[in-house]
């Protein structure tokens, strides 16, 4: 009797240990020195790293000047650890300090340490925000760049560097540059009026490292150096819904290495680049709009799998497409239902060496496709082109697709289409 007693005890609080926790956070009003449960916890980096399998990380819906890192870790079967922003935005840059910039000339201020581990990589993807306003100066990491300008071309709202900011030969992306940068503001303004915020973050969500049975949904990922969603490691059964990646420095969102995840509701406005997939990665993209983006729309690379379907990518970046593999293995993208309409300079999607594309309901509107490698089409569209004969307008097919993924503000874009 005693046995039957004592087994029963231990399986109640066995029990007890394992039972999933919700996990509330209020920056604001939230003490890292709460459990979460009763009383909220301050910040996301707190949140994840005391959360276990089964449990929810509930976002207070507003701004959060941090970046949520998951490294490392690991939920399980049929219990995922989710976190859910609730509409929450992470928010990549901080205001400047006024007190490190000096006026050289009236409106022309410098900073000679503004960044002290500033890399070539992160330079080339780097930006300033005046009032609320992203200004690249022309340059992002994956594609062509206009020189940086002497400060004394400045005009209003506009920055440059000055320093040792050129790749030496066999030198790499992690190259420290040195230097200074420049701002200029509008006569008669202060600096404190002219309300200038730069990246200091790397990234909106960050996965390195060993992670698996992770949910990330309803979350905003803005003005991080790098990525919105960064994915490096060897990820498993890691799912996004409903995020979105607003002017980033560089992609959207991007896999490496042996990461695997499915997006389900992606929205990426503005980036250095909408997507970018690398590695041998495999993902799977459902629900997709791209907007204003600046280097390529859509890029996978190296021997990855990928898919996307049900996506809208509005193209105005340098290169609206591009599928590339290598010589130690193929690219694989699988499409179904994808309308990328070219509203830049006229550029091919371009399927280049060592990838195969396999297309079902692609419409390419205002722009040519570019075939190197492998392709197989059925009921496209290429350039108003049908491809195979016969093939119809997606019609009733892009109005779903409009209703679904398509932001307000952009569906006036579509008007008598």
């Amino acid at each position: 009797m005693k046995i039957l007693i004592l087994t029963t005890l231990l399986a109640v609080l066995s029990c007890c240990r394992t039972e999933a926790r919700d996990l509330h956070i209020d920056p604001h009003l939230g003490d890292d020195a709460n459990d979460g449960s009763t009383s909220p916890l301050k910040s996301v980096r707190r949140a994840i790293r005391i959360a276990k399998a089964g449990d929810t990380i509930h976002l207070k819906p507003t701004i959060y000047h941090e970046y949520a890192g998951f490294f490392n870790k690991r939920g399980e079967s049929g219990k995922p650890i989710t976190l859910d922003g609730h509409g929450a935005t992470l928010e990549g840059s901080d205001e400047i300090d006024l007190a490190t910039w000096t006026e050289v000339t009236p409106g022309l201020f410098k900073n000679d340490e503004l960044l002290p581990t500033l890399n070539l990589a992160t330079l080339w993807r780097w930006f300033f925000l005046f009032d609320g306003k992203i200004n690249r100066m022309g340059r992002v990491l994956k594609g062509s760049s206009d020189p940086f300008r002497k400060p004394a071309e400045l005009k209003p709202g506009e920055w440059t560097f000055v320093g040792d900011h050129t790749k030496s030969e066999g030198g790499s992306d992690s190259d420290k540059a040195i230097g200074s940068f420049f701002i200029k503001i509008k006569p008669g303004q202060t600096l404190k009026q002219a309300n200038i915020r730069y990246p200091v973050r790397s990234a909106g969500v960050q996965l390195s490292g060993d992670n698996a049975h992770l949910i990330i949904r309803n979350l905003t990922a803005t003005h991080p150096q790098n990525d919105g969603f960064n994915i490096h490691g060897d990820c498993r059964n890691v799912v996004f819904e409903n995020i979105r990646a607003i002017e980033c420095g560089d992609d959207g969102i991007s896999a490496h290495e042996t990461a695997q995840y499915r997006v389900d509701g992606f929205t990426s406005i503005g980036n250095g680049t909408g997507i970018c997939d690398t590695g041998s990665s495999e993902t799977s993209y459902n629900n997709l709009f791209i907007a204003d983006c600046v280097g390529v729309d859509l890029y996978f690379l190296d021997t990855g799998r990928y898919s996307v379907s049900n996506a809208v990518v509005l193209s105005s970046a340098q290169r609206p497409m591009l599928v590339t593999g290598h010589a130690s293995g193929r690219c694989s993208l699988t499409i179904d239902n994808l309308y990328l309409r070219r509203t830049g300079d006229p550029e091919p999607a371009l399927v280049a060496s060592h990838s195969r594309v396999t297309a079902r309901h692609l419409t390419l509107d205002k722009l040519d496709l570019r075939v190197i490698g492998e392709m197989s089409y059925d009921a496209c569209l290429i350039d108003g082109q049908p491809n195979p004969a016969g093939a119809k307008s997606p019609g009733a097919r892009l109005d779903q697709l409009i209703r679904t993924v398509v932001p307000k503000s952009y569906q006036s874009q579509f008007r008598n289409r």
